[in-house]
């Protein structure tokens, strides 16, 4: 997914980048386009790419993201489109051409490049929510017998899978009940933030951490 996602937007910036490269020019020599032939593609490119993006609105997944902006930038392309092949038809502005491609053709790139440098942060592991992850931290931190936190470890797997991996330091020797019932407290306080993967390790009080060097 996050492969999709970058691959993605590296297509959407070199294709943003060509429309500018042929638009700039444009507004120094603009021509005359054929505003019936426009009309009618644009209706179709309207309709196919809207309908497209309407779908994938509700994705979650950087892929889903980029792929959503992918086809918003054809929907809104083709509205542009439209709208200047109807004021072409009753005045003689073809400015408004290149205008618009340019206009549309900058706030998709934007976006793109924010969905583009989270895809990155994700590919390095980077914490995708500062706040769930001091939300968890506490959480993990209020449970009874524990006396420490650390190797807390929260990254995500495309945007919307988070794993969450940490060592927790109990204050006394557990019985193989009372440790049982820990688990089972920490699955129960963790279910709110529907994780995608936990690994929790407990160390008990004479038990140095094995991670630590």
């Amino acid at each position: 997914s996050l492969v999709g996602a970058f691959i993605n937007a590296v297509v959407l910036i070199a294709g943003s980048v060509w429309v500018l490269t042929e638009a700039i020019p444009r507004l120094w020599n603009p021509t005359m386009p054929v505003a019936e032939g426009m009309i009618g593609l644009a209706i179709l490119g309207i309709a196919v790419n809207g309908f497209a993006a309407y779908k994938l609105s509700a994705g979650k997944t950087l892929n889903e993201r980029v792929i959503n902006w992918h086809l918003l930038e054809d929907a809104l392309g083709w509205v542009a489109v439209l709208i200047v092949a109807i004021v072409l038809l009753f005045v003689d502005w073809p400015i408004l051409d290149p205008l618009l491609s340019i206009a549309f053709t900058l706030f998709i790139l934007v976006n793109v490049l924010r969905n583009l440098w989270a895809t990155i942060k994700l590919f390095v592991q980077a914490n995708p929510d500062h706040a769930l992850y001091r939300d968890v931290e506490q959480v993990l931190a209020d449970l009874p017998d524990v006396t420490d936190i650390h190797h807390l470890h929260f990254w995500s797997l495309d945007g919307e899978s988070h794993v969450l991996t940490a060592h927790l330091v109990v204050a006394r020797d557990l019985t193989a009940a009372e440790y049982s019932e820990l688990k089972a407290l920490i699955d129960h306080r963790l279910a709110a933030y529907k994780l995608s993967h936990t690994t929790i390790e407990l160390e008990f009080p004479s038990e140095n951490c094995r991670d630590e060097f």
